[in-house]
């Protein structure tokens, strides 16, 4: 069976960036599109949004996405979800490679709630659109933290942070490689490369989200008792992933 990637990662932590990246250099080393698949084997119900998010990785949706891997065809998903055991057992053996993106929960949070109040203002709510305060997106955010440790915990995932990838491409990038078992000087590997670069996206481009937030802004934007919030849900958590508090 052809393994199956998955792009996990935090919300607001340039997830459709990072799903696009891995995606386009699957298929430049002779994976499938995701698109494609989706459409040949009927998976559009499971499949959803334009970067082929699973949701939760329950078996029920993960079984159906199994079959084209079964099949010989390695592509990949998106999810911003944590594993669940038969995820767990795909990757303990080597059918499942997940690769996961996170970033500091407070700048994920506030990019959360000023992006859910812009979709409001716009009159298109949006999965952020119920957070009404900068209280309840830290709140919200605290359960992708835990969903961070349990990709974390796990060997076999390749974690990056949006930071690094941000600031270090080359090296960042190196490791994906790496990681998914693509010789950096395949024919296409280059361009995917080049495509994704910071600073490089199209504005026709759809499903990258965003991939130039700016890293510490959360430190004026939250006032000092957001701020000691935010270190009470998280502090621990800040210090495993290489953030000050």
């Amino acid at each position: 069976m052809a393994t199956l990637v998955l792009a996990a990662g935090m919300p607001r932590a340039g997830s459709g960036w990072h799903y696009n990246l891995v995606h386009d250099l699957v298929v430049a080393a002779g994976g499938q599109d995701a698109r494609t698949i989706r459409r040949r084997f009927l998976l559009a119900p499971i499949l959803t949004e334009v970067n082929c998010n699973i949701g939760a990785l329950t078996a029920k949706r993960l079984l159906p996405t199994l079959l084209p891997a079964a099949l010989g065809q390695r592509y990949v998903i998106k999810t911003h979800a944590g594993p669940k055991p038969l995820a767990a057992w795909l990757v303990q053996r080597g059918w499942l490679k997940p690769i996961y993106v996170y970033r500091d929960p407070r700048a994920a949070a506030l990019s959360a709630y000023e992006y859910g109040r812009r979709g409001l203002e716009a009159g298109r709510a949006n999965a952020f659109s119920h957070l009404t305060t900068i209280e309840e997106a830290l709140d919200f955010m605290r359960l992708y933290v835990e969903i961070w440790a349990a990709w974390r915990a796990r060997p076999q995932t390749l974690v990056m942070r949006y930071e690094d990838l941000l600031g270090d491409y080359e090296t960042e990038t190196t490791r994906l490689l790496a990681a998914l078992r693509i010789p950096p000087d395949l024919p296409g590997v280059p361009a995917a490369l080049e495509k994704y670069r910071p600073g490089q996206t199209r504005k026709e481009d759809r499903g990258m989200h965003f991939h130039k937030g700016q890293p510490e802004r959360f430190r004026t934007a939250l006032t000092p008792a957001q701020l000691a919030r935010a270190a009470e849900l998280f502090g621990p958590a800040l210090l495993e992933m290489g953030y000050e508090i």
